[in-house]
């Protein structure tokens, strides 16, 4: 893949507010420090982790602390780059929707009307691949059922179901060094839903099919779609679909548990696909990016569309993709059917890329009804509270997410600080 020419205009580090400044507590905010080096650095639990607190458009805490890289000793850094992988899904609910502020879709036209070979999609109701029993959809797969994840599709990792075992046994939206977007949506078009459109959330290759919607709409690679008009307008320049040589030095190795619980290398950096050529731009987990950029790219979000006089999206569209759109104002313990997500279900909706908060005590956790966010397979995590004009981002590699409550521990901390 041709090299991306250097992204201008953003700065190379965070500058930090003191926490009082913004409205929190540096006393309170310290505990992060202390609850994630007593819990999970000290036991080994991880190898080493980046979290940043920001409120008022001003990042206010940011701590590096353990290794990046156990095996070579390197500690963590503030520029360190993380592989986000579903995180990368916003990202690409922005890409899609920056396009529907041009008029080329509604979120209710039907999918097939942009993927002709999916106008006949059908559903399972028995058999495995590639004998299966299926029935018609009650109603046509439409736009916002994609970005819902209310698209019927799922994913094959999932282990579920005789429809992500055809996933696995196909190949579907992997490996990440081969294949392309389009290849995905010609295996998918063979493949029946797990459920007709709209009847069940599940997490899925939905974002993928995004992406490739992207594609169809922009005329361009989604790779350089997303450098153009989200990546360059935003200074966010460590982020995309590869590592360059000359940036290995700050990518973090990825790890996992074993039997014993024990530490151990996933994912060296030197050795990692993300270095090599990358053909399958996968919108739903495909891009790496440091704490740096991320937080640009939620500040964007936090203050309706714009920042530093670039405008990425339009205030009310970012009001539209950040509301729920289950049907019925519904929570996802109503509607979900897999295993696996980057959310909890209780009191949380989903909008359009993200999830949404809207009962805390339901969800039992401390918080702002209304925030949103979302999360990677690495146990990274974020969300946005615009009630409290708040942004909080946590980078870690470690597989697989859902293992430690990262997320829920810290918003037990981190709102505790606001004054």
């Amino acid at each position: 893949m041709p090299a991306r020419p250097a992204l201008k205009g953003a700065p190379s580090r965070l500058d930090l507010a003191v926490p009082e400044d913004v409205g929190l507590s540096t006393t309170q905010l310290a505990r992060i420090d202390e609850h994630l080096h007593r819990r999970y650095l000290e036991p080994e639990k991880i190898a080493g982790c980046l979290t940043l607190v920001a409120r008022g458009g001003r990042p206010a805490y940011l701590s590096a602390q353990g290794l990046m890289d156990r095996e070579r000793g390197r500690p963590m850094r503030p520029d360190t780059i993380f592989r986000i992988y579903s995180m990368t899904k916003p990202i690409t609910a922005v890409a899609l929707m920056q396009l529907y502020e041009q008029g080329h879709f509604q979120l209710d036209d039907p999918v097939h009307k942009f993927i002709p070979e999916w106008r006949d999609l059908r559903v399972f109701q028995s058999g495995n691949h590639p004998h299966f029993l299926t029935r018609p959809t009650e109603r046509p797969m439409t736009i916002r059922d994609l970005f819902t994840h209310q698209s019927g599709l799922t994913y094959g990792f999932m282990e579920r179901t005789n429809v992500d075992a055809a996933y696995r046994e196909v190949g579907v939206g992997g490996p990440p060094i081969g294949g392309s977007l389009r290849q995905m949506i010609e295996q998918l078009a063979e493949l029946p839903l797990e459920f007709s459109p709209g009847e069940a959330w599940n997490y899925s290759v939905a974002t993928d099919v995004l992406a490739y919607l992207v594609e169809v709409f922009s005329g361009q690679p989604f790779d350089e779609y997303l450098h153009q008009h989200i990546f360059e307008p935003l200074g966010m320049a460590d982020t995309g679909f590869t590592v360059p040589s000359a940036k290995i030095d700050r990518f973090a190795a990825n790890y996992r548990r074993d039997r014993n619980k024990r530490l151990v290398l996933l994912d060296d950096p030197v050795t990692s696909h993300y270095t090599g050529d990358v053909t399958f731009f996968s919108g739903g987990g495909g891009l790496v990016s440091t704490i740096h950029d991320y937080y640009r790219f939620c500040q964007m979000l936090l203050s309706g569309g714009t920042l530093g006089g670039a405008r990425v999206l339009g205030r009310k569209t970012v009001e539209l993709m950040t509301m729920n759109h289950l049907p019925g104002g519904r929570d996802l313990t109503e509607l979900a059917v897999g295993t696996f997500s980057e959310t909890t279900y209780e009191g949380v909706g989903f909008g359009l890329g993200v999830s949404v908060t809207l009962d805390l005590a339901v969800a039992q956790a401390i918080g702002s009804v209304g925030e949103y966010g979302w999360g990677g397979a690495a146990s990274t995590a974020f969300w946005i509270d615009p009630k409290e004009d708040l942004i909080v981002i946590f980078m870690v590699q470690f597989w697989m997410s859902g293992t430690f409550n990262f997320r829920g521990q810290l918003k037990s901390i981190v709102y505790p600080a606001l004054t």
